[in-house]
């Protein structure tokens, strides 16, 4: 058998087909969500908050009905977040740290928060406007769960069954230190 010699014509292209290839896989949707910090179905960030849509909801070990129920919520309106995306599954992490996948239909787009869940006693000032001078028009205790309005990375505008007012973004489990939520 005669071997033929590697030219330099044929380095140049073979060179060139690996760059073009890689260029293509980079170029695709998977490869630009994981880059991006998206996710690859719903192409929205990851990680991000979102609510429970039921009072009555199974988190599963991993993505289908097949895999075993861990934790049933039944708190609608609980803030979680988004982690990762697999088809109609989301992998979600409550304010606990305990993690699982449940459907995406059971989820919604909701902006919800806990009034500091770290906190095992005291209250929290809800002001009237965004200052710390403002009136107190309620003290919320821990874990309370409110309605995120709107927030401009310092302050959060909150409501729930007896109160609205703004209460300090660091101090909400549900939005993101300096995110801005409208």
């Amino acid at each position: 058998m005669i071997q033929q010699p590697i030219t330099r014509l044929g380095m140049l292209i073979s060179g060139f087909f690996t760059v073009f290839c890689l260029a293509l896989m980079l170029a695709s949707p998977v490869a630009k969500a994981a880059k991006a910090g998206v996710g690859p179905v719903t192409n929205l960030p990851l990680p991000r908050f979102a609510s429970l849509k039921s009072d009555r909801i199974n988190l599963r070990e991993g993505p289908s009905k097949d895999h075993k129920t861990i934790w049933i919520y039944q708190r609608s309106g609980l803030p979680i977040e988004i982690t990762a995306e697999f088809e109609t599954w989301r992998r979600i992490r409550d304010s606990d740290g305990t993690e699982g996948w449940v459907l995406h239909s059971l989820l919604s787009g909701r902006r919800t928060g806990l009034v500091a869940p770290w906190m095992k006693e005291g209250t929290l000032q809800l002001h009237a406007k965004a200052d710390e001078t403002a009136p107190v028009v309620a003290m919320l205790q821990p874990n309370v769960q409110v309605m995120v309005k709107r927030c401009d990375g310092h302050w959060c505008r909150v409501n729930g069954e007896g109160f609205d007012g703004f209460i300090k973004q660091e101090r909400l489990w549900g939005v993101y230190p300096e995110e801005p939520v409208e």
